[in-house]
């Protein structure tokens, strides 16, 4: 089904075959999940280039492509394999190949048309099938349960580092093969900083911690946001994250199948605008999860995407008064023709106890 989605593309370009190296567009289409190697995709054949580490690996991950031993560099290969191919329009992946790498290949294969693509894999990715929604359901588990760790754990005077790997302990010893990203603990103002990382802070009573997780299990990633604090808070912040609470319990009632990431995202801004912090939410609403932590669709105001049945998205606004604290509540979600399905569980309180 997705080699003909791809095959679907060359007749739609005019293509004689496509050229797939990035990672996730790899492992999507052919399920080989091997570091390096180049899939070869025509009207009738599909082959994987790969050297002799991944051999036997493309035999039991991808049986459907047909194995193209890598003894050197794969562009000495390449003018040889398009000639047997048949290969004159060449389509390649233009957001990942880079300038020096498209003009060795190019230089190689003088007289051929390499053709650029953008976002073409990825658009047939973004569109999840039922197994996928599954592996994200189980990856946004395990989350669920590494935060539930970490509550059990998290007290005044932990270091931010160190509640972090907390976390991470948690994920990779049940289950996941890595962390989706750098996870994010960021206690008092550093909880400002939309992407700050975990350091040697300790995190203090009554100050807000932001913590932003995910994980990669069997291949699919996870991500989820919450915002507490260990004691008892100030009141601006109580206010603050209510605020951000409500923005994001608009969007997750109103979003579903056929809006733009534009309208999703401006059901949440509307909320966090009239209360007077609009200048503080600077991200856009969300992005899509999947093989990669970042892909389509973006729900933001320069986004133009439309978001379709099947479709994963974050639902996470956010404010973040510099210099004092931020807040910030990530649910994953599912895309439906009428609403949408939250894969994260975990409960937002805006104190834990301690």
């Amino acid at each position: 089904m997705r080699l003909t989605k791809v095959r679907e593309l060359l007749a739609q370009h005019n293509l004689d075959a496509m050229l797939i190296s990035q990672p996730e567009n790899r492992r999507y289409l052919a399920g080989f999940t091997g570091s390096a190697g180049w899939l070869i995709v025509t009207a009738d054949r599909a082959l994987l280039a790969t050297d002799f580490r991944y051999f036997d690996q493309v035999a039991r991950e991808a049986p459907a492509f047909e194995l193209v031993r890598v003894e050197g560099q794969f562009s000495d290969l390449l003018p040889q394999l398009m000639v047997d191919l048949q290969v004159q329009r060449l389509g390649f992946e233009s957001q990942y190949v880079t300038v020096a790498q498209l003009y060795e290949w190019s230089q190689e294969t003088a007289g051929m048309d390499w053709l650029p693509l953008e976002d073409s894999v990825e658009a047939l990715r973004a569109v999840k099938g039922a197994a996928e929604v599954e592996a994200l359901r189980r990856s946004a588990a395990l989350t669920d349960e590494a935060f539930a760790h970490l509550v059990q754990r998290i007290e005044p005077g932990m270091t931010e580092r160190e509640a972090a790997w907390e976390i991470e302990a948690y994920m990779r010893t049940h289950g996941a093969s890595k962390v989706a990203f750098d996870l994010i603990v960021a206690a008092g103002p550093n909880g400002a900083l939309p992407h700050a990382r975990a350091g040697d802070r300790a995190i203090q009573p009554g100050e807000p911690v932001v913590v932003d997780i995910g994980c990669i299990l069997d291949g699919y990633c996870s991500d989820m946001t919450r915002t507490f604090c260990l004691g008892q808070p100030g009141p601006e912040y109580l206010e603050v994250w209510h605020l951000v609470l409500q923005a994001q319990e608009a969007a997750e009632a109103r979003i579903r199948a056929g809006l733009s990431g534009v309208e999703a995202d401006a059901i949440a801004r509307a909320v966090i605008d009239e209360a007077g912090y609009g200048e503080y939410f600077g991200h856009g609403l969300g992005h899509g999860v999947g093989l990669a932590i970042h892909e389509g669709p973006r729900a933001g105001r320069l986004s133009r995407d439309r978001l379709e049945a099947g479709m994963s998205l974050t639902i996470e606004p956010g404010i973040y008064l510099p210099g004092r604290f931020g807040v910030r509540l990530e649910d994953l979600a599912i895309i439906h023709k009428d609403g949408i399905e939250i894969l994260t569980n975990t409960p937002k309180m805006p104190v834990v106890d301690r």
